[in-house]
């Protein structure tokens, strides 16, 4: 390898790769640390596939919102697997070594089932809130098109919100001496803090990223809930008002696990600077690899219909 004095007049340089960090200041227990992980990741994708098979082979739960639980497993899925390989090659091989170009690819992957599940998860809202507050009209207001084309546009606003960022840093002049990232994974603003350029521009397109789709939706949820809260105030009487509001814990559960992580990481990223560098890994793990294990475990523990479903996938059953 040059010298980096031999690196001073290059105008500009992109470093070949970047090296993982994993979970600073417990490097030496690395190894122990792959159990936990990797059992939470045998849970996560397992659990999710079985999501997806349960719903397709069971005719009873072709409807709106196991079509949109579907669409939750699958993002999560997506998350786990974007997250997965590098993590467990570094805790279980120490194998820290990110190609420049892969990096960016796994960082476009990360952000977009990111983006992908917040808007799931604000469907998923609008299905509840349809449900509860003009149940007669439910199948006629969501149909099949209808839920394809939600689909469709859940992919496409993912897809293009984040299509522009590799591009962005692709742009940038990097630091020689700065090729370490402080996870096991590419997030943007940590790849992005080790450019010697100014990147303002990533800075501004990256909060404008997270207001106008994790912002948007958090906030539109919220006024799902409001509305639905209304909606149940009205009704006649106190079991039905619990009976519609227990159609929703599920959903106001996987909103929890999801939003609280990602106000914790971009809180973090933008003013807690001067925090142990422990701390935003492990905020960073909680954002990406909790929900994809929590979300089916919260759905086969309070929907029965899905528990029997999973458990008939289990036993061989399932109907094709």
């Amino acid at each position: 390898m040059l010298p980096f004095q031999s690196y001073v007049n290059i105008s500009f340089f992109e470093p070949p790769a970047f090296l993982m960090t994993g979970i600073p200041g417990l490097e030496a227990i690395h190894g122990w640390l792959a159990i936990p992980f990797s059992s939470m990741y045998t849970v996560a994708l397992p659990g999710n596939w079985l999501i997806l098979l349960a719903v397709k082979r069971t005719p009873s739960l072709h409807q709106p919102m196991y079509y949109f639980l579907s669409m939750l497993a699958l993002t999560d899925a997506g998350l786990t697997l974007s997250t997965m390989p590098t993590t467990l090659a570094v805790l279980w091989f120490d194998y820290r070594l990110i190609g420049f170009n892969v990096c960016l690819v796994q960082m476009f992957f990360l952000r977009s089932f990111s983006v992908a599940e917040s808007s799931v998860l604000l469907a998923m809202s609008f299905d509840h809130f349809v449900a509860i507050s003009n149940p007669l009209c439910y199948a006629a207001v969501l149909t099949n098109n209808v839920i394809i084309r939600i689909g469709l546009a859940i992919v496409t606003r993912a897809t293009m919100s984040l299509f522009s960022i590799p591009f962005l840093l692709k742009r940038l002049n990097y630091c020689p001496g700065k090729i370490l990232l402080s996870h096991s994974f590419c997030f943007h603003a940590d790849v992005m803090k080790q450019a010697c350029a100014d990147i303002k521009v990533n800075i501004l397109y990256g909060l404008y990223v997270v207001l106008s789709t994790v912002g948007v939706d958090s906030l539109l949820i919220v006024l799902s809930y409001i509305f639905i809260l209304y909606t149940v105030i009205g009704l006649a009487s106190p079991r039905e008002r619990i009976q519609a509001l227990n159609t929703c814990v599920s959903h106001i559960s996987a909103v929890l696990v999801f939003y609280i992580p990602v106000i914790g990481v971009s809180m973090i990223h933008r003013f807690g600077r001067y925090l142990p560098h422990i701390v935003h890994a492990l905020v960073a793990y909680v954002y990406l690899v909790v929900p994809p294990v929590l979300n089916p475990i919260i759905y086969s523990m309070k929907s029965k219909p899905i528990r029997e479903a999973m458990l008939k996938v289990l036993r061989g059953k399932g109907q094709g």
